[in-house]
């Protein structure tokens, strides 16, 4: 006789802690970040275009879509608009800006020295002045400059070395608006394949941080826009108009797109335009009109139009953003200049989300 069989029984499963999971999908989040930083950091070099092209995209997607859904026409159609219309006000900026450029590198390199001991007199004057024990003169500077730029060049591929710059740089330009076409055409098949990207479990918090984070992108992007072209304005009424300076339309141009650097643009703007005022100057007065301008662009942009078209949501106070600019200068360059205030932003708004998550936790916890 045959003994009875003894039933199975399931064999008691681990059971993972709700901790434990959170434990490891936040482990998840931090090495994909993690992996991003790393992979950003290797193809620095080639992320401008990109970075430049996604920008003007996330900024007039919205403008394309409206326009569609109001007149019921096909989307590509204003899409195309759009992007011809980009493309001929950067065409316009360039026609205006390049002449000026290579007239001042012609006019600098053919007489360098002669440039730098005129520029040197301005300070110093004539004579011979004693610094540290050793006698200075303009003429002096002016012939030790020179022979350092043509020591510099005359090395073994420098000259190839700026031939290639060149053409990268041509080549960026272009790669630049054949990306914005393509962001344009299809960015929502582009934005769907994204968030695709993103856990599935992440996705509900990703999401809401999106909806929170775009507006104030958005309105950031589109300020610093308006700050650009508002200091290029009142750039040339001050130093073309009222000053007289020469290449007044180049040094407007260059005080406008220098504001997109909050704190070291308009600084470095207003050394370089100081610059050119002082060697043009024919007298005080003219230095002392300079002085006058500076203070009453810097008091219209920083206490009246900036605040205004940037408003408090995109607010980052002024330590943490010479911090990030710092640090993305040093790890990415450029494009870590460009985006170190839209990444400190995005950090901004998912701690606000997660701790809002906590608070609510909290909240009911406490019976309230």
């Amino acid at each position: 006789m045959t003994p009875p069989k003894r039933e199975a029984r399931d064999e008691p499963r681990p059971i993972v802690s709700h901790d434990r999971q959170e434990l490891r999908a936040s482990a998840t989040v931090v090495g994909v970040v993690v992996a991003l930083i790393v992979f950003i950091y290797l193809v620095r070099e080639v992320l401008l275009p990109f970075v430049f092209a996604g920008i003007l995209a996330f900024i007039f997607t919205p403008l394309v879509d409206w326009l569609a859904r109001r007149t019921g026409k096909p989307r590509w159609l204003f899409a195309l608009v759009v992007l011809l219309a980009l493309v001929l006000a950067g065409a316009a900026i360039g026609y205006m800006a390049v002449p000026a450029i290579l007239y001042e590198v012609t006019r600098i390199g053919g007489n360098l020295e002669g440039t730098v001991t005129s520029f040197m007199q301005k300070f110093i004057g004539t004579g011979t002045i004693t610094l540290l024990g050793e006698p200075i003169s303009a003429q002096g500077i002016g012939a030790d400059i020179q022979g350092a730029v043509h020591n510099w060049l005359s090395q073994s591929g420098r000259m190839f070395t700026l031939a290639a710059l060149g053409f990268a740089g041509m080549f960026g330009i272009i790669l630049a608006w054949v990306l914005l076409g393509y962001l344009l055409f299809d960015a929502r098949k582009l934005s769907e394949g994204l968030f695709w990207l993103v856990p599935p479990h992440h996705r509900p918090f990703v999401h809401r941080v999106w909806n929170d984070l775009a507006p104030v992108l958005r309105r950031y992007f589109v300020g610093v826009a308006l700050v650009v072209t508002y200091a290029s304005i009142v750039a040339y009424i001050g130093l073309g108009v009222i000053l007289n300076l020469h290449h007044a339309v180049l040094l407007a141009l260059l005080t406008g797109m220098l504001e997109v650097i909050p704190i070291v643009g308009p600084g470095a703007s207003a050394v370089i335009a100081g610059l050119v005022a002082v060697r043009e100057a024919q007298s005080s007065w003219n230095i002392l009109a300079y002085v006058i301008y500076a203070i009453i662009l810097r008091v219209s942009i920083d206490e009246f139009f900036g605040p205004i078209v940037l408003g408090q949501a995109a607010y980052v106070r002024p330590a943490l953003v010479i911090f990030c600019f710092l640090v993305g200068g040093l790890l990415f360059g450029v494009v870590g200049v460009v985006l170190a205030i839209p990444v400190a932003l995005t950090i901004k708004a998912s701690l606000y989300e997660l701790y809002k998550d906590e608070r609510g936790a909290d909240r009911m916890a406490d019976g309230g």
